[in-house]
């Protein structure tokens, strides 16, 4: 069966700093047309930095569209213009921790929300890391913290931590210490 949808016509409806939103006309399998509204974004990292102690960094930060603070693993989005996504992972650990690791290894991507979104978010498991000052950006406020990565996974699986990205990248590094 062909799944496929075509592309007819896009129309960028908005134009913002950090995404675009478009609304395009696409083309069903059976030729019917159907609207199809699409977030547009540079894409994101997150890094599952783990310490010699067994305890992940997290930040917490307030997410403005919740309206709450939210416990998660160091992130960001990747610079418009096709940023590498391991080199964004590294800044974005070492600003919002002060951590540097000497070993990454990815995790695989995520898709956080295909029905709308065209977003990737590059997870990547960091490990061997020292430390220094951290340096977020202007309008970034955040608290870091460790947690033992046991306890990670209890806080995943009691819906203590409600961030998508960070729920997967931990359950992951977890999955990769029990083998």
């Amino acid at each position: 069966m062909n799944l496929i949808e075509k592309t007819a016509a896009q129309e960028i409806k908005f134009h913002g700093r950090i995404i675009n939103l478009r609304v395009d006309d696409a083309v069903l399998p059976n030729g019917n047309h159907a609207t199809r509204e699409v977030v547009e974004h540079p894409g994101g990292v997150c890094v599952a930095a783990l310490t010699a102690e067994n305890e992940l960094l997290f930040v917490r930060q307030f997410r403005y569209p919740y309206g709450e603070v939210l416990l998660e693993l160091p992130a960001g989005k990747l610079d418009r213009g096709g940023e590498d996504p391991l080199d964004a992972g590294k800044r974005e650990l070492r600003e919002e921790t002060g951590a540097v690791a000497a070993s990454y290894r990815s995790l695989g991507k995520l898709y956080p929300s295909p029905g709308y979104c065209d977003e990737i978010i590059h997870l990547y498991f960091a490990e061997d890391l020292t430390f220094g000052d951290s340096s977020p950006d202007d309008d970034e406020f955040l608290e870091c913290e460790r947690i033992p990565l046991a306890r990670a996974v209890e806080m995943v699986l009691q819906n203590e931590i409600t961030d998508a990205k960070t729920q997967v990248a931990i359950l992951k590094v977890a999955a990769l210490q029990n083998q």
